[in-house]
């Protein structure tokens, strides 16, 4: 069984909290942001008790780790915004959790839309015998893919 904390309580975080509650395979889920309120919202329309809530500020190493050693989770699902990935990452291997996101890092003034920030984290996670899995929603991740397999299966051309 797998303890999951998610980051983020936008539109994102809600469905991915929605999803994580449902499964039998997470036997605590916990919702942490910026604002508990929000966080409180979420878990009072999945009811049930099922998930906790924390308030945390994602740019702040010392405090994530804070949380992330109170609630120990094995995975931590980072849907807060992309300028903090990095500092949740560092959380992560501080503190021994696995990580996963949906979205690239991008510097908070300039998108780049490129991994090699995260990447460079590669041999620090595997060191630590932890996971990182990067990009795993659909900033672009899952619709480049279904765009190329539309473009190879059912398309003789796509102009846009």
């Amino acid at each position: 069984m797998c303890k999951a904390l998610i980051i983020g309580a936008g539109g994102v975080g809600t469905v991915v909290t929605q999803k994580i509650a449902a499964n039998p395979v997470f036997t605590d889920v916990m919702l942490a942001s910026r604002t508990k309120s929000k966080c409180d919202a979420v878990a009072a329309a999945i009811g049930g008790n099922r998930v906790k809530t924390a308030e945390v500020d994602a740019d702040n190493v010392p405090q994530l780790c804070e949380l992330f050693r109170s609630f120990q989770p094995d995975i931590v699902v980072n849907v807060a915004l992309p300028y903090q990935d990095l500092t949740i990452m560092d959380a992560c291997l501080e503190c021994g959790c696995n990580y996963l996101d949906t979205a690239n890092y991008e510097p908070k003034d300039e998108a780049h839309f490129e991994y090699s920030w995260q990447w460079a984290y590669q041999d620090r996670f595997k060191a630590a015998g932890l996971t990182a899995i990067l990009g795993c929603g659909f900033d672009p991740g899952v619709t480049a893919i279904f765009t190329a397999y539309a473009a190879k299966h059912h398309f003789d051309e796509i102009h846009y």
